[in-house]
């Protein structure tokens, strides 16, 4: 069976590596779908899930922050500022953080101030809905 090595890689940590048959995770222009062999590539990626299918069958989703994505035809490697583990996901904490990214929207006082409350708020839109995703699998 065919299988392709993954890393991914917050500013802290590494949050996963190991091979997988199949990694699809949220490219700037749509969801992308990495196989072994894939074409080489480098771009950015959204706010959203990875979701890792492993040599087994299992999957491991990943809730990343955007950042950058780069195949090789054996390898493939996400490098993100944040990058949280499924299992990790506290439902709790994203919605605090989404309600203080939501004041920080009204409260703006600038553009500076609303472009970055917009960006949190998209963010943790995006892991609320990492989370809803993880569950469901589960």
């Amino acid at each position: 069976m065919n299988t392709i090595n993954v890393d991914v890689v917050s500013a802290e940590e590494s949050i996963f590596s190991g091979q997988a048959r199949f990694v699809a995770l949220p490219g700037e222009a749509g969801e992308l779908g990495i196989l072994p062999k894939h074409t080489p590539l480098i771009t950015r990626i959204k706010p959203g899930s990875v979701r890792i299918e492993m040599a087994d069958g299992s999957e491991e989703f990943i809730f990343v922050a955007g950042g950058i994505l780069e195949v090789q035809p054996n390898q493939v490697t996400v490098l993100s500022d944040t990058a949280i583990r499924g299992q990790d996901l506290d439902d709790h904490k994203a919605q605090e953080a989404k309600a203080a990214a939501e004041d920080a929207l009204k409260n703006a006082k600038s553009e500076v101030d609303l472009a970055r409350a917009q960006s949190e708020l998209a963010i943790m839109a995006a892991q609320l809905a990492a989370l809803r995703k993880y569950r469901e699998k589960r």
